[in-house]
């Protein structure tokens, strides 16, 4: 009952473990705190280890020959995503000042459009695309942080490019596929088991949110969700069917907030003090946009790839 219920839920092996976790960290914060093997599990902080788990599960299924797709695929990707996130956040500065519009800082909307959340994107991979699609989330990984939101408002501190952060997530992702590729039984074996552990990465995902994050964005932070989520994805769904000659369901996919988003605005003032007026709001505001965006992005991607099809559900000819 429960495993057919989460089948019919979007990318529900994700969504639906995450909104718990969101509820018991909203509603019981201390639960999950009590130390031990229930902390290291459960909370937001096993997170980082269940998905290293993931990513090495997933590399034994990538076949050498895939690399370049990978990287044309998770390229385009990624640079759709930064070019509509610096394009919307430096035209709101131009026109309207650092402070931006509707209570929306430029830095706000930088930080909330281009960094997307790894962990929806492959759980909506696993249910609508292929092992190429899944095989992205890596290269993906390079927005998921303050390095590409720096890039987009120039800010001072740009030669600490975060390489070893970069190397750190490839590395169960390559280690993965070179026992893969050296004997087939070993995707056999570990294949399988990156898709048991999806809920646990989600409910320790939701375990680091607090519903609340919501409310106090007020109506700015569910605009600043809506400009992440329909303006930024309809460009890249369009760049990934006009140029990567794609269904355009990745693209949805890429829509959204990153967790690690919310401390990129503090991040940003270190670097840069002009913009340390405008922390306190962004990070509200751009927690909200998580939120939102990882609850309805999947929804989204369903009825997208069912109408334009995808590997899991081709399209019908007539």
């Amino acid at each position: 009952m429960i495993m057919n219920f989460l089948k019919k839920v979007p990318a529900g092996m994700m969504v639906v473990p995450l909104i718990l976790g969101c509820l018991v960290n909203t509603f019981f914060p201390d639960a999950l705190q009590i130390g031990g093997i229930t902390t290291a599990t459960f909370s937001s902080a096993g997170s980082n280890c269940a998905l290293g788990i993931l990513l090495f599960c997933m590399g034994t299924k990538l076949q050498i020959r895939e690399m370049p797709a990978v990287i044309k695929r998770g390229g385009l990707l990624l640079l759709a995503k930064f070019v509509i996130g610096a394009v919307l956040g430096i035209a709101i500065g131009k026109f309207f000042g650092p402070a931006g519009v509707l209570g929306i800082s430029s830095m706000a909307v930088i930080c909330a459009v281009t960094n997307s959340n790894g962990s929806v994107y492959y759980a909506l991979m696993q249910t609508y695309g292929d092992d190429v699609d899944c095989a992205c989330m890596p290269i993906l990984a390079i927005n998921d942080g303050p390095f590409l939101t720096l890039v987009a408002l120039g800010a001072s501190g740009l030669a600490d490019i975060p390489i070893m952060s970069l190397v750190a997530a490839l590395v169960p992702v390559l280690a993965g596929m070179l026992l893969g590729n050296l004997d087939h039984k070993v995707t056999d074996f570990f294949g399988p088991a990156g898709d048991a552990i999806i809920p646990i990465i989600g409910f320790c995902l939701g375990a680091g949110i607090n519903l609340k994050s919501v409310l106090e964005g007020g109506v700015s932070g569910i605009v600043l969700a809506f400009l992440t989520i329909f303006v930024g994805g309809a460009f890249i769904c369009l760049c990934d069917r006009l140029i990567g000659r794609r269904p355009g369901y990745a693209g949805w996919a890429v829509a959204t907030t990153a967790g690690n988003a919310v401390a990129v605005p503090a991040v940003i003032a270190t670097a840069d003090p002009v913009w340390e007026p405008f922390v306190a709001t962004a990070t509200i505001q751009v927690a909200a946009s998580t939120v939102l965006s990882a609850l309805i992005v999947p929804f989204i991607v369903s009825w997208w790839a069912k109408k334009f099809g995808c590997p899991k559900f081709p399209k019908k000819t007539s």
